[in-house]
């Protein structure tokens, strides 16, 4: 059974929204009549997508499909958790809404969510990897639209004059290796986000999972490793000071100069990459003993919350089916230029269209999302001590083993455990 009563005061679950939104700008047009039946609510953290764009026609083109007129709402990230939220608490909840994958373990939480079997939704072929982000206490509350995710992109010019093959670079030493060779010819090595914001952490947990580290032990002894590495890159002069202010932004531009042999960025970079002004290559990140590192999941899902009027669920669900088809996922891939399909029947069509996407297929097959485990809510608190022990080792003020341990003692007092 459907209910809408909430479990969670949205005033604590408006606080828990700090899981960090990665892209967004600011909203658009109101939500609209929510009451006539043959129009439906969509929001979704787009506002850059205006009503005439490919995207917008996209969402309409499912409504007419399902018989029904889109209203459609566009919000930045972190204003959309919110108005979520509150909209729920007035009873005013939208048909559908796109969100940003950490932010539905928050809603899920407070019962204002169908779960995908109450929808009669089928997540059968969805990569079990990128599906547990919407998943909390053994329920499933929507589906990926798609995934984007993180990689290591290179400057092939400099790893050419400085006699690297990227192909050797299967692990963390042969990583040191390369930056080691790179510095030694005259050029800067790596550029990453460490500021102490989401996207530290963002950029950390791959290093962090790939040491075989886990989120409810912040100072294993794999977890000092990792953070070891980066401020040994910092110390080295392998990574610029500027990586403890960096947003993901400012690395790319650092990489864009063409001064850096190695920048960490996401699937959102391709476009940028193959416009540089020398020759680019990607690689997976790797793990510390080989192989590859899971990265996180960024990306939304598409999630129904309850509405008082249970007889809309139906077209709800044709609007949904209609958005995670093979055909819709590519469609989403293509209008957004980085999104990987969340199925292998997509990912394998999008490679038919774009084979030089296939390190980023190869890349979200291995993710990781950020609040997987069932950490649900607890990731935020446990994050923003992540990010700030990451500050604290690379800025000098305390070592990894001591920024780490106070991390996990401040986490566990913040979660209650």
């Amino acid at each position: 059974m459907i209910t809408s009563k909430l479990r969670v005061p949205i005033a604590i679950a408006v606080a828990a929204v700090a899981a960090g939104a990665l892209t967004g700008c600011s909203g658009s047009a109101g939500a609209g009549s929510a009451d006539a039946e043959d129009t439906y609510t969509w929001w979704d953290p787009y506002p850059q997508h205006e009503e005439d764009s490919d995207w917008a026609g996209r969402v309409q083109d499912c409504g007419t499909e399902a018989g029904v007129t889109i209203d459609r709402t566009a919000y930045d990230t972190t204003s959309l958790t919110n108005q979520a939220l509150l909209a729920a608490q007035e009873g005013t909840s939208p048909d559908v809404i796109l969100l940003d994958n950490p932010a539905v373990s928050t809603l899920a939480e407070t019962g204002m969510l169908t779960t995908t079997d109450e929808l009669g939704l089928d997540t059968s072929g969805i990569d079990e990897n990128l599906l547990a982000a919407g998943q909390l206490d053994g329920k499933t509350y929507g589906i990926p639209v798609g995934a984007n995710t993180l990689a290591l992109y290179y400057n092939a010019d400099i790893l050419a004059e400085a006699g690297v093959d990227p192909a050797s670079i299967t692990d963390w030493a042969s990583l040191d290796a390369a930056l080691a060779a790179v510095t030694a010819a005259g050029h800067k090595g790596i550029t990453f986000a460490g500021i102490n914001t989401e996207e530290g952490s963002f950029q950390f947990l791959p290093w962090f999972w790939g040491a075989g580290a886990d989120l409810t032990e912040l100072d294993s002894p794999q977890a000092v490793e990792a953070l070891q590495l980066w401020t040994d890159w910092v110390n080295k002069g392998y990574a610029p000071n500027s990586v403890i202010g960096n947003s993901q932004n400012t690395t790319w531009e650092e990489f864009l100069t063409g001064d850096f042999a190695f920048a960490e960025n996401g699937t959102w970079q391709v476009n940028s990459a193959a416009e540089a002004d020398f020759g680019t290559g990607v690689l997976e990140l790797p793990a510390k003993d080989g192989g590859v590192a899971p990265a996180p999941t960024g990306g939304e899902f598409i999630i129904a919350p309850v509405q008082q009027d249970t007889a809309r669920y139906e077209t709800t669900k044709k609007i949904i089916d209609c958005m995670t088809t093979p055909e819709g996922f590519v469609q989403t891939a293509d209008t957004f230029a980085y999104y990987i399909p969340p199925t292998e029947e997509g990912q394998q069509a999008l490679l038919e269209e774009h084979p030089e996407l296939e390190t980023w297929v190869s890349a979200v097959q291995s993710a990781k999302g950020r609040t997987s485990d069932n950490l649900g809510t607890d990731y935020p608190l446990i994050s923003e001590q992540l990010w700030t022990a990451v500050q604290s080792a690379l800025s000098g003020a305390a070592s990894p083993q001591d920024a780490l341990a106070d991390a996990q003692a401040a986490a566990a007092e913040a979660i209650g455990k």
